[in-house]
């Protein structure tokens, strides 16, 4: 009896605990694939899909190698320092060897060797060292929470980084267009929350167009120029206040890392009809270094013509009895 009992015994510690076994394995796989990923898409100037790989906040250590001290960088802020430079080089190779991880329940760990190559015309730059990895795990996701390297060994000459900066400038990668292209964005949005025109008039290319394909009749829309669009917007701060446009801004980025889908909610007292105007909007933008060169606006009349007095209950715009 006490054989069946022990036989029964291993077969249900067998059913259960191989799976947990399996998914272990699973975790830890995932973990190096991390590990080994992130070498080979800053090689390759992926910085999107990098960037992806890193929680919402990430502790970075290099204090080995630049004598800093760790900081808290977004994942976003971490691309951009590393898209303003790897892309200047010729050649950069990240090759990593001796990837072990570990899994603690939520939380899991790596180490890897790196030996960093840099090529740029005739100049060369290497460092060998040591990663150190910390993860969480996110709704199945492993992402990255921290990452410290430990500097070995160095060869070449840092001054090769000069250089490679001047040439990811003149020439920046995807990701950093598109946040170029983000920023003339909120510039717009948040210069008309605080009614600052300098902003507003500052964004906008001098060929810069406005399509407001919805716009009540009596309004335009089209607006062409910055001379014409700065006219445009010229009566905003004496007929608004406690504007928000930016609390719940989202954006959709396309192929082109110069052209960006919007979405935003807007909220502004209107003075001369004492009405709020509450929007929801859509916007398509185009913008070439840095300023917008197009900006077609979708938007609700009704909501429009009501906060603008244009539905005939009271006043106008223009103060209108």
């Amino acid at each position: 009896m006490s054989r069946l009992i022990g036989a029964a015994a291993m077969s249900f510690v067998t059913t259960v605990l191989t799976p947990n076994a399996s998914a272990q394995d699973a975790d830890v796989a995932a973990i190096e694939t991390i590990v080994e990923s992130v070498g080979t898409l800053a090689d390759r100037g992926n910085f999107m899909d990098l960037e992806a790989l890193y929680a919402p906040e990430v502790r970075v250590d290099y204090s080995s190698l630049s004598g800093q001290t760790a900081e808290l960088k977004s994942p976003r802020g971490l691309m951009t320092e590393w898209a303003a430079t790897l892309p200047g080089f010729d050649r950069t190779r990240h090759e990593l060897s001796a990837v072990e991880a570990k899994v603690r329940g939520k939380q899991g760990s790596a180490t890897a060797d790196v030996v960093a190559s840099h090529w740029l015309g005739e100049q060369f730059w290497q460092v060998e060292g040591r990663y150190a990895y910390e993860f969480e795990n996110d709704d199945g996701n492993w992402l990255i929470t921290s990452m410290t390297f430990v500097l070995e060994e160095e060869t070449g000459s840092r001054e090769i980084f000069g250089p490679a900066m001047e040439a990811a400038a003149a020439n920046p990668p995807a990701i950093i267009v598109r946040q170029q292209t983000r920023d003339a964005v909120r510039t717009f949005l948040s210069g008309l929350e605080e009614k600052d025109m300098e902003k507003v008039n500052g964004v906008w290319a001098e060929d810069a167009v406005q399509h407001m394909p919805f716009s009540p009749e009596g309004f335009p829309k089209r607006v062409s120029g910055r001379e014409g669009l700065m006219a445009h917007y010229a009566g905003w701060p004496e007929n608004a206040r406690n504007a928000d446009f930016t609390s719940h801004l989202v954006f959709y980025d396309t192929l082109d890392p110069e052209v960006v889908f919007a979405e935003w909610r807007g909220n502004a007292d209107i003075v001369p009809t004492g009405r709020t105007y509450r929007q929801t909007y859509g916007g398509l933008f185009h913008v070439e270094d840095g300023k917008i060169a197009l900006f077609r606006e979708y938007y609700d009349p009704a909501a429009f013509a009501y906060a603008f007095g244009l539905d005939g209950d009271r006043g106008s715009f223009r103060g209108e009895e």
